[in-house]
């Protein structure tokens, strides 16, 4: 595969052109992978929807840098009845942006609208016998058998469990929230927003950090060191890394593979690893419309990924910065395992994936692949999958666009010729990927799953008994057979794992581990 280069040089750099005012002491720009799309974090799970709610909610767990829970909103709490019965009891003090106190009855509607959505949060409504509120500070959950609480109250991405004011949780949480009102440090500016160019935030002044716990990931005290947080849109990556070597922005989030060593080079400017476990990318295909909802033209295209060629287009050829001879769960997790891996990991051929098209019956349909043209590395995948898929002899219909549409985009059902999909590519948190609990991709709930909507009874059968698995060797049991049925239905297909670098200007101190977030984070 040619390497897909973004920097001819070093002089493009420092021609770039200049785009804002030099930081200040109060203010903290930083640079995402893409535009904030959607504002409500329960109806989608794109990561700036994710690093927004960090921001303007808060959670009754947090999690630390070793993704253990910790107390957030919460004073404390008790297990009753052998684990059946939780008692949770809300800090003093806690008030919303608009003034109002934070009840146990918003956290409760919260709740229950974060189950709709979050796999995490099925499981634990399914073994839900009651939930409520019994006063102002106190919350009750009644289990019909134990269950992971914290692990899925703390969750800090994916679909995270945030606190609204119960006018807004009782919302359809199939339908998208735009009133952000939350309890979080800091408050969404609309009046200061630009679509495509920039997103604002305000220090919350009513917000009551907690007084103890370990800093890292959403736990511990959030201090708001910075008056205002400023989100940078700059989707070309020579543009962006030159606003931070001249200090227009504090912080870019992940810079293009290409221009990492530069940025290592540069005076005044910080390159490391954020996420120890990285992210996965991912293929996801639409079951509901054809071809893909044909499990057989699902696997045939399997002999011609090549992950390493993707990882290779993406990142370079360093292997630091790179793995493929990846399944359905992350490397370095414990539920990673090698059932079924063969198929990524022997010989790769394209004509072996045509005679298994040809096998399965593909009658040229179109196959629409969305490609998000302002997401480096989402638009490197793209190119790559139509250059294989049409090698493979696929009829693709290859639709550019921003990702703030393609989110919208991926959530419809409908068929292609009113505005359905095929195909797209993304990537998720290595951690997210790490158990069946939190692996929003490897659900088999049908029209309840995410966007792609796979089918697949077993793989929802297998998964209870791994939550409800005694011991770790039992679930790693459950887990290699989860790989393998993965491998014979293809929700997606794994394209590797990437570990990206962050940068930042050197002076800011105090970055939260394993977390996109603000606060804590101050000059030196």
């Amino acid at each position: 595969m040619r390497r897909r280069s973004f920097l001819a040089s070093a002089a493009a750099i420092a021609a770039a052109p200049s785009i804002a005012r030099a930081a200040s002491a109060t203010t903290i720009r930083f640079t995402p992978e893409a535009d904030l799309a959607v504002l409500d974090p329960v109806w989608t799970t794109a990561s700036q929807s994710a690093q927004h709610a960090a921001l303007v909610y808060d959670t009754l767990f947090g999690q630390d840098a070793e993704y253990k829970p910790q107390l957030q909103m919460l004073e404390g709490y008790t297990v009753e009845e052998d684990g059946r019965r939780w008692v949770m009891q809300l800090r003093e003090g806690l008030a919303f942006h608009d003034g109002e106190r934070v009840l146990a009855r918003d956290c409760v509607a919260s709740l229950r609208r974060w189950m709709a959505r979050d796999p995490f949060g099925q499981a634990l409504a399914a073994a839900t016998d009651d939930l409520a509120a019994t006063d102002d500070r106190t919350i009750v959950l009644r289990l019909k058998s134990r269950f992971p609480v914290l692990a899925a109250l703390a969750r800090n991405s994916g679909v995270p469990c945030v606190i609204m004011p119960e006018r807004l949780a009782k919302t359809d949480p199939f339908t998208q929230v735009t009133d952000t009102t939350g309890s979080g440090p800091y408050i969404y500016k609309a009046d200061e927003r630009i679509a495509g160019a920039r997103v604002v935030y305000a220090r919350n002044p009513r917000y009551v950090p907690r007084k103890d716990g370990p800093l890292g990931g959403t736990a511990g005290p959030k201090l708001a060191h910075f008056e205002r947080v400023e989100w940078a849109i700059l989707p070309d990556p020579t543009t962006a890394s030159a606003a931070l070597q001249r200090g227009e922005i504090d912080w870019l989030l992940t810079p293009n593979a290409d221009l990492v060593d530069t940025l290592r080079k540069s005076p005044g400017v910080t390159v490391r690893v954020a996420f120890p476990l990285g992210s996965v990318s991912c293929m996801r295909f639409n079951w509901l419309q054809p071809p893909f909802d044909g499990a057989a033209i699902r696997r045939a295209i399997l002999p011609a990924i090549s992950q390493a060629d993707y990882m290779t287009a993406m990142n370079g050829e360093d292997r630091s910065r790179w793995r493929d001879g990846v399944g359905y769960f992350c490397p370095g997790m414990p539920m990673a395992n090698d059932a079924g891996l063969s198929a990524l990991t022997g010989p790769r051929s394209i004509e072996a994936a045509r005679r298994n098209l040809d096998a399965a019956g593909y009658k040229g349909e179109r196959v629409v692949l969305l490609a998000p043209g302002d997401v480096p590395y989402a638009k490197i995948l793209a190119d790559v999958t139509a250059d294989v898929l049409k090698r493979a002899g696929f009829n693709v219909d290859y639709q550019a666009m921003d990702w703030g549409t393609l989110v919208q985009r991926r959530a419809k059902q409908d068929p292609l010729d009113k505005g359905g999909w095929s195909i797209f590519q993304t990537n998720w948190t290595g951690a997210d990927q790490g158990t069946p609990a939190t692996h929003v991709f490897l659900r088999g709930n049908g029209k309840a799953a995410s966007p792609g909507w796979p089918d697949i009874p077993r793989m929802e059968q297998l998964r209870d008994a791994w939550l409800g698995a005694a011991d770790q060797a039992t679930q790693l049991g459950i887990a290699r057979e989860m790989q393998a049925l993965a491998f014979e239905e293809i929700p997606y297909i794994p394209l590797g794992q990437m570990i990206s670098a962050t940068a930042h200007r050197s002076d800011l101190v105090g970055m939260v581990p394993n977390q996109v977030a603000f606060w804590n984070v101050r000059r030196a």
